[in-house]
C-alpha cells in the first residue's frame, strides 16, 4: 500500500489554491470556491478559487504586458536558458508531481512519474534546444525582395484536459514559450492542483507573467472571449471544442484543438497473439481509459478471434485496480464522481443494447478506498459497429472487441467513426499493415506497439472531429508563430508601377 504522502505538507500549508497572475498566487478571500477530491477515496484535497471574468481579464493583460516588455524583446538563446531551468525545476520535484498528479487524477503513481512528470520536463527542454529554428528567409522575386519573418502571436490562452496534466501543459507551454508569446492556463476543474503546482514552480525561473493561471468552469468562455488572446491551444472533448470554436470566432481568434477519439485496434489474421494482446491492454487500460488516444476499439478478423477474446480476458483478469499510489496498481480510479457514472453509464447502455460482457472485475474492497471513483475493466464481445458503445467516446475502462472477415471489413469498420485521432494494427507482414495505414483516416498510426511515451519529436494529433493542428513536433512551433512579409526593391531592375506616370 502507497503510505507515503510527501504531497500532504504542501496541501496542508495551502489548503486554498488562488489564481497566479504575475508570479505569485492571488489572495482567495471573498472568492468562489470549488473543491477538488482525491479520486481513489472521495476525500476533499483542496480547494481552488473559480477566477471571475475580471481576474481572467487581469490575468490576460498581465500576460501582454511580460510579452510586449519582457519575453518578446528576448532572444532564442535567452528564452531557452530559463526554459531548461524550468526543466530542471520540474525534475527536482519529480516525486511530488507524480504524486499529486496520482492523487487528484487517480492514475497510478508509478505512471504519472514515468510518463507525465519525464514528458513535462522533456518538452521543456526539447524546444528549449530547438528555439532558434523558426528562421525568416529572403524570397527573391525579381525587382522586389520579399523579406519574410516570423513573429510570435502575443498571449496564448491554453485550455487543458483533466487527464494528462504535467503533460498537457508542457506540450501547451513549451512550444509556445520558445518562440515568444506568453500563456494563460486554464487547467481541467477537476484537476487543476498539479498544473497550478507547475506554474508556480516554473514562475520561480521566469519573469512574472509569462505563465498565468485561472481555474474553473467560467474562466474557460472568458479567456477564450478576451480579445487580447491571440492564439487559443485546446485539449478536451469534441463537444467542448466545438464551444471553444464558437467563441474564438467572435473574435477570429486562431485555434490548435486535439480532441477525442474513438479509436481502433486491428489485429490481422497473421499477428502475433501474444503481442496483440499486449498492444491491446496497453491501448486499451492505460491510464485507466481516460485517454483520447484509448483503443477502446479492437477489430480482430475471424480467424483469430475467439483466441484472442480468451487471452486479452485473461490478460485483463490480471489488471491490478486499486489505490494509484501503490505501486502494483494497474488501474486506478476516474478523477471523479462524475466521470464514473458516466462511464458506468455507458456499461449499461452496452448491456441494453445486446453486446455480451466477457469480463467485468470488481471495484477495490478496502475500506479507505470504498468511497473512490473507481470503475473496473469491462471487456465487451461481439459488438457492433452501430451500438452507442462502438460509436461514443466513453474515456474509461471499457473495451470493445469487434469481428471482421477480412482486411477491408476492418478497415470499414476503423474509418467508420466521427473521429480520426490514432489507429493501431498488429500483423506479422509490416509491408501488408503499412499498405492498411495508408487508407486509415487518422492522424497517427501505431503498428505493432502502442508506444505513447515517445511522441515528443514526431506530430500528434488528428482528423475529423478530433480536430486539427499537431502538437510534439518541430512544426508545432509554427503553430505558435505568423509570418510577415516586408517588400523591399531589389535593385535588380525597375519595379513595375514605379516611378508613377
Amino acid at each position: 500500500m502507497g503510505d507515503t504522502r510527501l504531497s500532504d505538507d504542501l496541501l496542508t500549508t495551502r489548503s486554498v489554491w488562488g489564481s497566479l497572475i504575475a508570479g505569485a498566487f492571488r489572495d482567495p478571500t471573498g472568492a468562489d470556491l470549488f473543491t477538488v477530491h482525491e479520486s481513489a477515496t472521495g476525500e476533499p484535497l483542496a480547494q481552488v478559487v473559480a477566477a471571475s471574468s475580471g481576474e481572467v481579464a487581469e490575468a490576460v493583460e498581465d500576460s501582454r504586458r511580460a510579452y510586449d516588455q519582457t519575453w518578446r524583446r528576448l532572444s532564442p538563446r535567452e528564452r531557452a536558458a530559463y526554459m531548461r531551468e524550468v526543466a530542471a525545476r520540474f525534475r527536482a520535484h519529480a516525486e511530488e508531481l507524480g504524486e499529486l498528479c496520482a492523487r487528484e487524477v487517480g492514475k497510478p503513481r508509478r505512471d504519472a512519474l514515468r510518463v507525465d512528470v519525464v514528458s513535462s520536463h522533456t518538452s521543456f527542454d526539447y524546444y528549449a534546444g530547438i528555439a532558434d529554428t523558426v528562421p525568416g528567409q529572403i524570397v527573391d522575386q525579381g525587382p522586389i525582395e520579399a523579406r519574410v519573418t516570423y513573429e510570435p502571436y502575443g498571449v496564448v490562452a491554453a485550455i487543458l484536459p483533466f487527464n494528462w496534466p504535467p503533460i498537457h501543459f508542457s506540450k501547451k507551454c513549451a512550444p509556445a514559450l520558445a518562440v515568444g508569446n506568453t500563456v494563460v492556463l486554464k487547467p481541467g476543474e477537476q484537476a487543476p492542483l498539479t498544473v497550478l503546482r507547475l506554474a508556480e514552480l516554473a514562475n520561480e525561473v521566469l519573469p512574472p507573467g509569462v505563465i498565468n493561471v485561472v481555474s474553473g468552469i467560467g474562466a474557460g468562455p472568458a479567456l477564450v472571449g478576451h480579445p487580447r488572446v491571440e492564439r487559443i491551444s485546446f485539449t478536451g472533448s469534441t463537444a467542448t471544442g466545438r464551444r471553444v470554436l464558437e467563441g474564438a470566432a467572435k473574435n477570429l481568434t486562431y485555434a490548435t484543438m486535439e480532441l477525442g477519439g474513438k479509436n481502433a485496434l486491428l489485429v490481422l489474421d497473421d499477428a502475433d497473439l501474444d503481442q496483440a494482446v499486449a498492444v491491446a491492454i496497453e491501448g486499451m487500460f492505460y491510464n485507466q481509459g481516460e485517454a483520447c488516444t484509448s483503443t477502446s476499439r479492437i477489430v480482430v478478423e475471424e480467424p483469430l478471434y475467439d483466441e484472442f477474446a480468451r487471452r486479452f480476458v485473461e490478460a485483463t483478469a490480471r489488471l491490478v485496480v486499486g489505490d494509484p499510489l501503490d505501486e502494483t496498481t494497474d488501474i486506478g480510479p476516474m478523477v471523479d464522481a462524475r466521470q464514473r457514472d458516466r462511464v458506468n453509464h455507458y456499461i449499461e447502455v452496452g448491456l441494453e443494447e445486446g453486446a455480451t460482457v466477457l469480463y467485468r472485475g470488481d471495484v477495490p474492497h478496502e475500506s479507505r478506498l470504498t468511497e473512490g471513483y473507481f470503475v473496473t475493466p469491462v471487456v465487451f464481445g461481439d459488438v457492433t459497429a452501430s451500438m452507442t458503445i462502438a460509436r461514443e467516446e466513453i474515456f474509461g475502462p471499457v473495451a470493445c472487441l469487434m469481428r471482421a472477415a477480412d482486411d477491408e471489413r476492418a478497415l470499414a469498420i476503423a474509418n467508420d467513426s466521427d473521429y480520426g485521432l490514432t489507429a493501431a494494427i498488429c500483423a506479422r507482414d509490416e509491408s501488408r499493415a503499412a499498405r492498411l495505414a495508408e487508407r486509415l483516416e487518422v492522424g497517427m498510426v501505431f503498428v505493432n506497439n502502442y508506444t505513447r511515451r515517445t511522441y515528443i519529436g514526431s506530430p500528434f494529433g488528428g482528423v475529423k472531429a478530433s480536430g486539427f493542428g499537431r502538437e510534439y513536433a518541430p512544426e508545432t512551433l509554427h503553430e505558435f508563430v505568423r509570418a510577415k512579409n516586408v517588400r523591399f526593391p531589389s535593385g535588380r531592375g525597375p519595379v513595375p508601377g514605379w516611378p508613377p506616370r
